[in-house]
C-alpha cells in the first residue's frame, strides 16, 4: 500500500512540475501598448473593412456553439432563442424579468437554469462576433507591435460575464481579424491564441467565423452553420415591389428615356442592347458582350468602335438608368438591404457593394403611406456625397403596366427630368 502511495505522490509531482513547465513556456504578460488616435485609427480600420455599420443594421443571426447550445439572436428586439438538451429559453437582452424558460416544452420559472442561459449566450455570442466589439462601451484600445506589425489590444472593463479581460487582434494586410490572443480569467494561461480566418459573407453583409482553432492543445470551436439576414428588411423592399408594380417591370422588353433632355435611351431587356446617344454621338451598346457595341457619328458607323466612347457610354448608361429604375433593383446580386428610422418611420437603406461605376454607394429610401418611394437620400463616398437628397416624383404606369419615374428634385432646387418614358413589349 505503502508504495502505491509513493507513486501516486510522484505521479502528482511529475504532474505539477509539467504542468509548472508548460505554464512558464507558453505563458505571456498582457502587452501594455499604447491608447490614443493611432490605436483608434487601427480599429476604425479594422471595423469599416469588415463592414461595422452593416452589424450595427443586422436584424437576425443564428448559429451554435460546439454543436452544443443553439441561437437564434433578433438583434432589433433584443431577444435570443437559446437551447440546449432538453432546455430552450427565451432570453430578453435589455428586460430579462421577461425572459422565459421551458424544460421538455413546458414552462418553468427556474432562475438559475436563466442565469446560465444569459451566461452561454455572453459567452458564445462573443465567439461569434468579437471582431465587432471593439468600440462596445466600456472597451479600452491601445496599439501594440506584434512581429513588426501593428495590432489592436482590446480590454473590456466592463460588460459581459467577465469584465477585465483583454484580446490581441492579429489583422492582415487589409485589416482583417486572421486570430487574437487572450488574456481571460477564464483561461489560467497568458496569450492562448484562437484563429479568426474562417470568416462567411452573410446576406447582411457582416463576416462571421465558422470556426475557430485553439493553439491550446488544437482544440476546435465550430460555430454551426452561421448566418445573418435582415428579414423586415427584406419584407419593406418586397412592399416597394409591388406598389411599383415590379412583376410587370420584369415582363418589360423595350424601355425608353432621356436624361435632362441631354442624352437619350431605348433599351431591349431581352437582347442586352441599349442605344445611347448623346450630341453627334450614337453608340449601340451590347451590356453582356461589351466587345459587340458599335459607334456612329453624325449617323454614320465607324469602322472600329473606339473603346474610350464605349466605355463613356456604358458609364452614362449605368447613371441614367438607375435614376429610371433603381426602385426595381432592390434584390441584384450585391446589394445590402436594412432598415433605418427616418422622421420616425421605418426607411430602406440600399447598399450596392458590387457592379455600376461606383461600387460602395448607399441610399436611404423613404416612402408614403403606400410604399411607394417618394426620395432618398444618396451617399457616394468617391464623389464626396454625404446625404443628398433628391425626389423620385410624377410616377406612370406605362404601356407594359410598370411604374416609372418622370421627375426629380434635388434639395438645391435643381429638376432632372427623364423625358418622355416608355415601356412596351
Amino acid at each position: 500500500m505503502k508504495k502505491i502511495f509513493n507513486f501516486i505522490g510522484i505521479l502528482l509531482l511529475l504532474l505539477i512540475v509539467a504542468g509548472s513547465l508548460f505554464y512558464f513556456i507558453n505563458n505571456e504578460p498582457l502587452p501594455e501598448g499604447k491608447k490614443g488616435k493611432d490605436a483608434d485609427a487601427l480599429a476604425i480600420k479594422m471595423f469599416n473593412a469588415l463592414d461595422g455599420n452593416a452589424f450595427e443594421n443586422t436584424e437576425i443571426l443564428k448559429w451554435s456553439f460546439r454543436n452544443k447550445h443553439f441561437y437564434t439572436w433578433n438583434k432589433r428586439e433584443n431577444i435570443v432563442h437559446i437551447s440546449w438538451d432538453q432546455y430552450k429559453v427565451t432570453l430578453h437582452t435589455k428586460q430579462p424579468e421577461k425572459s422565459e424558460l421551458y424544460i421538455d416544452g413546458k414552462l418553468s420559472n427556474n432562475q438559475e437554469l436563466i442565469n446560465r442561459a444569459q451566461n452561454f449566450f455572453n459567452n458564445d455570442s462573443f465567439w461569434l462576433i468579437a471582431h465587432y466589439k471593439i468600440f462596445d462601451p466600456g472597451t479600452e484600445r491601445r496599439i501594440v507591435k506584434h512581429n513588426n506589425k501593428d495590432a489592436l489590444l482590446i480590454t473590456y472593463t466592463s460588460g459581459g460575464s467577465t469584465p477585465g479581460d483583454s484580446y490581441l487582434w492579429i489583422l492582415d494586410d487589409n485589416y482583417l481579424p486572421t486570430s487574437f490572443k487572450m488574456w481571460a480569467s477564464i483561461i489560467p494561461i497568458g496569450g492562448v491564441s484562437a484563429t479568426w480566418s474562417n470568416l462567411k459573407n452573410t446576406k447582411s453583409g457582416i463576416k462571421l467565423p465558422t470556426k475557430h482553432t485553439l493553439s491550446l492543445f488544437g482544440l476546435e470551436i465550430p460555430m454551426g452553420n452561421v448566418r445573418a439576414y435582415n428579414e423586415k428588411a427584406d419584407e419593406l423592399a418586397h412592399k416597394i415591389l409591388n406598389a411599383i408594380k415590379h412583376e410587370k417591370y420584369k415582363k418589360t422588353r423595350y424601355l425608353e428615356w432621356s436624361f435632362g433632355v441631354r442624352r437619350h435611351f431605348k433599351c431591349d431587356k431581352v437582347k442586352h442592347v441599349v442605344d445611347v446617344s448623346w450630341d453627334t454621338i450614337r453608340v449601340n451598346l451590347f451590356t453582356k458582350e461589351i466587345e459587340k457595341s458599335t459607334v456612329f457619328f453624325n449617323g454614320k458607323l465607324q469602322d472600329k468602335a473606339h473603346s474610350t466612347i464605349v466605355k463613356k457610354a456604358w458609364n452614362i448608361f449605368n447613371n441614367d438608368s438607375f435614376w429610371l429604375v433603381a426602385p426595381h433593383k432592390l434584390f441584384e446580386n450585391g446589394i445590402l438591404r436594412s432598415i433605418q428610422k427616418q422622421d420616425d418611420k421605418d426607411a430602406l437603406l440600399v447598399k450596392y457593394t458590387t457592379g455600376g461605376s461606383t461600387p460602395g454607394d448607399s441610399y436611404l429610401w423613404t416612402l408614403d403611406s403606400n410604399y411607394m418611394p417618394k426620395s432618398y437620400k444618396i451617399f457616394v463616398p468617391s464623389m464626396k456625397m454625404n446625404g443628398i437628397s433628391a425626389t423620385w416624383e410624377d410616377w406612370i404606369t406605362t404601356e407594359s403596366g410598370t411604374l416609372l419615374p418622370t421627375n426629380h428634385k434635388f434639395s438645391s432646387g435643381r429638376n432632372l427630368s427623364m423625358g418622355t418614358i416608355k415601356g412596351y413589349n
